[in-house]
């Protein structure tokens, strides 16, 4: 007892000096202490901010006089050079020569005239007019770029700006020049003419600046950020300002290096301003903290008040020193009792060993279990584990193995798109193909139109995709080519026949290899377009295997591109890989505003579909991108056949027939259009839920990838920003595809009892697939899905008041059918 009473009064005394000398400082002189320092920092980081807006004011203001000075001698030059040009061309001399020459059939005379006027010319070329005659097949050789120089003009009978083109064949820089041939108030002929551009180099050179970013480019630097020089030490970053060289499309593009700015203002005089206040005012709290104390503080005496008094203490003591006690005696208890416990190696000792389960038996084909409903009219697609399994796909590989043997051929090239149960139905398809005798070329997880061209790469000439497309996650399907042609209705159904009818090829089992064909898909498109300037594209596959190959192929054709939702997912975290519905492409939308890209592409989920968006968030339907593709097909190929389905505007076949082609309008779906499109030899055709199919230049099948490459090729040859370059194309008023859910089959049952009875007066009436009809200023559609159990519905007008007349004419039709049908408009 003697001794802790020794230790308890030793404790004690040790407490009472710690309270004595115990001086808590008052907590609003230390609150005003660091308040102080705090604005004593902000004014030194608010002077660093106004320190370097006012740098960069400054160098902004240098790098934009030699951007002026590089304009002003550059826009000098270029037109001292057309001035010399017009004289040539206006020349009498050259006229009579060249009016001789064309009727003669010989412009030799001309030509040297030409040559003798312009001895600087590094190249001229002297063309007949209308120069798309004088061009010819010629046309990709010559450049699309140089083309539309010489189109614009034919349009307006004046030069066109000036131009930087490569030198055909070589590296060098050439400044481009075009010069209408007029005589009287005719346009008999243009001259293109090429000059160094070593002395624009020249002025740029003796202009450079060290101040920030200081480009020459062609066209505007925000959505063709492709530098023809670069004469600044930085990037541009974002938003430069540009200055146009005048009679040319090039611009200087300038950008100092933003501002430091953490927070607060950014420019030189507020940061001045603020930064001296804060650092003024934080100095005079610190400076004078002894006197602020002494005003706004008391003495330590607050803490004795609140500390524990001596009882508190020894009493507080004595109930930790009881815890610990009784924690040492449930320590031993607990010890005790695991001691006395069976171990682990006990507990498995009395288990009854359990019997192994028996082996799970290979599954066979069960030929009962096809449903014929999975049969559709151009593919078939049916739901995973329900009416679409494994045992199905075998069946279904045997019963297109028997057709391909059955015309003598023996190779087939299998794919998959990238659902989740791609890779077993897919291995179950090749052992059924196998079965049946044929060699399986096996090219795994890829889009579909990878599938098309390995049909032709490889000279297999027959292939199977296995794919859902824009089905929903739990669907999954086939697409067939057997012999060069897509299976589609009869031969879908005669599939199905084989299989009821136990009607299959046997023989020795074919073989299977696998074999990557991207490489050579890239390299083939990569080798042919044509790119004039680097575009920024922002590709959204939805998670679809576009995702796969897309963003390389585009940056391969020379594109900056931008990745949205490109990683591989068959449960399409993040929206559904259906570019048809505009929900789906919101966040394409989004990115292409954030990064201010030129324009955004999108694919559905086996890469065969294609959608876009401009920077200013315009959806651009697949109708009005056809019109764009017709009209630039149509220059290499006047006359050709269009072709185009039932869903799309009725302003397309204007656009078409007003540029020299034959427009044909034809049933919805891939493998009919297909088919029609080897029956009439069309150059072009497209589908209003995004196939596009491009004899001209590639192989006829639908491609959303290629097409994808092939509207970068026609804007970045434009000159023009997407929204310009689409302002161009009429625009109705119109709505998406709407859709009415079925149950399974009935949907056909409703159509045709909807063709049969419906009536519309005065319209113009098709029913090559369901009923379209047509009015002067509009028109709507209604006709069964060939993919999923609905019917689809489709309105085009002239104007909103035309639109609803049309929409309510077609309500009370349907109406009139079915009073339960819930409609989506």
């Amino acid at each position: 007892m003697g001794k802790s009473s020794d230790r308890s009064k030793a404790q004690i005394e040790q407490l009472q000096a710690r309270l004595k000398g115990l001086q808590m400082p008052d907590p609003k002189a230390l609150l005003a202490t660091i308040v102080g320092l705090l604005l004593l920092s902000a004014g030194l980081l608010f002077l660093m901010q106004g320190y370097d807006a006012w740098r960069t004011d400054a160098r902004r203001s240098s790098l934009a006089g030699s951007a002026n000075a590089i304009a002003v001698r550059s826009a000098e030059l270029v037109a001292g050079l057309q001035a010399a040009l017009a004289r040539v061309c206006t020349d009498a001399a050259f006229l009579l020569a060249f009016r001789e020459g064309l009727t003669a059939g010989d412009i030799s005379q001309a030509e040297r005239r030409l040559q003798a006027g312009l001895p600087d010319a590094q190249s001229l070329r002297l063309l007949p007019a209308p120069a798309l005659e004088a061009i010819g097949a010629d046309a990709a050789t010559f450049g699309f770029a140089r083309m539309e120089m010489l189109l614009e003009a034919e349009r307006t009978h004046q030069a066109a700006a000036a131009q930087v083109h490569r030198d055909q064949g070589g590296d060098d820089l050439r400044l481009v020049l075009s010069q209408p041939v007029v005589d009287g108030q005719t346009m008999i002929g243009h001259v293109l003419a090429e000059f160094s551009f070593a002395p624009i180099l020249a002025i740029a050179e003796d202009n450079r600046n060290n101040s920030g970013g200081l480009d020459m480019v062609q066209g505007d630097v925000r959505h063709a950020p492709y530098s023809l020089l670069r004469l600044g030490t930085d990037h541009m970053g974002l938003d430069p300002q540009q200055i146009t060289i005048s009679g040319t499309r090039l611009r200087l593009a300038y950008n100092a290096p933003e501002p430091f700015v953490l927070f607060g203002p950014s420019d030189a005089l507020s940061g001045f301003i603020w930064g001296f206040f804060c650092f003024a005012t934080g100095l005079v709290m610190v400076a004078f903290r002894a006197q602020m104390q002494k005003l706004l503080s008391v003495r330590s005496r607050r803490v004795a008040e609140v500390a524990p008094t001596l009882s508190e203490q020894l009493a507080q003591d004595q109930v930790a020193a009881r815890d610990r006690e009784a924690a040492k005696v449930e320590a031993a208890a607990a010890a005790e009792r695991a001691a006395q416990e069976p171990t682990e190696e006990e507990l498995t000792s009395w288990e009854v060993e359990a019997p192994p389960p028996p082996p799970r038996r290979a599954p066979t084909p069960q030929r009962q279990a096809v449903a014929r409903s999975i049969f559709r009219a151009y593919d078939i697609r049916g739901v995973v584990g329900e009416t679409l399994t494994e045992d199905v796909a075998q069946l279904i590989g045997m019963a297109i193995g028997s057709e391909i043997r059955e015309k003598g051929l023996n190779e087939v090239v299998v794919g998959r798109d990238g659902r989740l149960s791609g890779p077993s139905l897919a291995a179950a398809l090749i052992e059924g193909l196998r079965a049946t005798g044929c060699d399986v070329v096996d090219i795994g997880a890829a889009p579909t139109p990878l599938l098309y061209f390995a049909c032709y790469h490889l000279k297999a000439g027959s292939g199977v995709m296995v794919t859902g497309s824009h089905n929903p996650p739990d669907y999954n399907g086939f697409k067939i080519v057997i012999g060069g042609e897509t299976v589609a209705e009869e031969r879908i159904q005669g599939l199905y026949a084989r299989i009821a009818e136990d009607r299959f090829e046997t023989g020795a089992p074919g073989g299977v290899q696998q074999i990557d064909v991207s490489e050579d898909y890239i390299e083939r498109i990569s080798s042919d377009l044509q790119m004039e300037m680097p575009l920024k594209v922002v590709v959204d596959a939805g998670n679809g295997i576009a995702g796969a190959i897309a963003p390389k192929l585009l940056e391969e054709i020379g594109c900056e591109v931008t990745a949205l939702h490109c990683e591989v997912d068959g449960t399409f975290p993040n929206h559904h890989p259906d570019p048809s519905v505009p929900a789906n492409l919101q966040d394409l939308i989004m990115a292409v505003k954030q990064v201010g890209a030129d324009i955004g592409v999108a694919f559905d989920g086996d890469g065969d579909r294609l959608g876009v968006v401009t920077p200013a968030g315009e959806i651009i339907y697949p109708d009005r991108l056809l019109m764009l593709f017709a009209r630039d097909v149509l220059l290499r190929n006047p006359g050709a056949t269009i072709i185009y389905d039932v869903k799309c505007t009725g302003k397309l076949a204007p656009i078409i027939l007003a540029n020299g082609g034959s427009p044909v309008m034809w049933k919805t779906g891939h493998s009919l259009i297909k088919r029609r499109m080897r029956e009439l030899k069309a150059a072009l055709a497209g589908e209003m839920s995004g196939h596009f199919f491009f004899q001209e230049r590639w192989y006829g099948f639908d491609d959303g990838l290629y097409s994808a490459c092939r509207l970068l090729e026609i804007l970045a040859s434009s000159g023009l920003e997407a929204d310009d370059l689409f302002a161009e194309l009429p625009k109705g008023h119109s709505t998406p595809e709407l859709k009415i859910e079925f149950a399974e089959g009935e949907h056909y049952r409703f159509i045709q009892r909807f063709v049969d009875k419906a009536s519309f007066n005065g319209a113009r009436l098709t029913t090559i697939d369901g009923l379209r009809a047509d009015w002067d200023d509009g028109w709507g559609l209604v006709r069964a899905s060939n993919t999923t159990p609905s019917l689809v519905l489709r309105f085009d007008a002239d104007d909103e008041y035309a639109l609803d007349r049309i929409k309510q004419l077609f309500r009370e039709q349907l109406l009139k059918l079915d009073a339960q049908l819930r409609l989506p408009f």
